[in-house]
């Protein structure tokens, strides 16, 4: 006989009721769309399965980590580290008490314990644990956007050890509003679970003064378009949640639209979300100062900061290809591309996602 469902099961049916056909129709539309364009017209539904970690642990060295002195946060300079790189390799460098930036036009090498890490051109990170986050804030930027990725607390993850988990209360110790420019549009990744849905909304959006302004939901589909588990399983569903809020928004901005849908493959690495940099660029304006919280890769152009910010751009997950411009360098000088060193030869983050209503 099957059990009861309790009050979390029953609020987390209720949820998906209620978006239901805003998902099943908007996924349709947009997959009829790529597949016009040629996309999501793979022959088999086969996910990937995810692929194993090469790098070193990032968690437990930024847990050795806060013996090291912080940087006085007087002097701007002292704050900040830039990556200084030869042949597209840096020496030694501190990763840990201070933002590091790279102003580079090229992708840079830094090693780590051993391993190598691929720094994008134009991106600044910090390598911390929350305990020791003070240098973003010394930092002096101020952010037009703020994408966060929590370590959500659950059964699973506490089961699987997998990775670190957070409990829902210390978010509130995150400095949203010393980070956060006016109208600084705020983007939390969320599990299916409501309470935690309602937490973001309710409590923790609150708390910064952040008011919510929308909610979207990516879509996990297969490389036939088909959804990665079915929409209607009590297990696993095939979309997770993004709640959209602005910081000290005026009266009279312009609106976000609600229940927007970004559909894409999955990526081959455990838990990697797909970029929103071109999706949320209508919402922040050109030249918008961008940061990413929790983050677990670089993008060029933005601030991350996270205790695994450098883990998907370890080298095992890119490939070297000759450049074919001699202009600044010998013609076969290697470039870094971002290119997955796998048999299926995927890209880190899948498929590019595909935006709709």
């Amino acid at each position: 006989r099957p059990s009861e469902l309790n009050q979390g099961e029953i609020d987390s049916q209720a949820f998906h009721e209620k978006i239901r056909s805003v998902v099943l129709e908007g996924t349709k539309s947009l997959v009829d769309s790529a597949r016009s364009l040629g996309y999501l017209n793979g022959v088999t539904d086969t996910v990937d399965e995810p692929l194993p970690s090469q790098e070193c642990s990032l968690a437990a060295l930024c847990e050795m980590a806060k013996g090291l002195p912080l940087v006085d946060d007087e002097e701007r300079e002292e704050r900040v580290q830039l990556l200084v790189a030869e042949d597209g390799r840096t020496s030694h460098v501190d990763l840990f008490s201070r933002v590091t930036e790279s102003e580079s036009d090229w992708a840079t090498v830094v090693p780590l314990m051993g391993e190598e890490y691929v720094i994008p051109p134009h991106t600044a990170f910090l390598l911390s644990d929350f305990t020791r986050i003070q240098p973003l804030v010394h930092y002096g930027r101020r952010f037009d956007l703020i994408v966060m990725d929590p370590p959500w607390e659950n059964k699973s993850v506490k089961r699987s050890r997998r990775y670190s988990s957070l409990p829902s209360s210390q978010l509130k110790r995150l400095p949203i509003p010393t980070l956060a420019s006016p109208n600084c549009l705020v983007v939390t990744w969320v599990t299916n679970r409501p309470s935690h849905l309602r937490f973001v909304r309710e409590e923790l959006y609150p708390h910064w003064g952040v008011d919510v302004v929308a909610e979207w939901f990516w879509v996990k589909v297969t490389t036939s378009g088909r959804f990665v588990f079915p929409l209607d399983s009590h297990h696993k569903k095939p979309y997770e949640v993004l709640v959209l809020g602005r910081y000290r928004s005026p009266a009279h901005d312009v609106p976000v639209e609600d229940q927007r849908l970004i559909v894409s493959v999955p990526s081959a690495l455990h838990s990697q979300k797909p970029s929103l940099s071109e999706v949320l660029k209508p919402h922040v304006g050109a030249g918008a100062e961008c940061l990413e919280l929790f983050a677990r890769s670089l993008q060029p152009g933005w601030t991350s900061w996270g205790n695994e910010v450098l883990k998907f751009q370890h080298v095992s997950y890119f490939t070297l290809t000759p450049t074919d411009d001699g202009a600044d360098g010998d013609e076969d000088e290697p470039a870094v591309t971002t290119g997955l060193s796998s048999p299926g030869g995927s890209s880190p983050r899948g498929r590019p996602p595909t935006p709709g209503t």
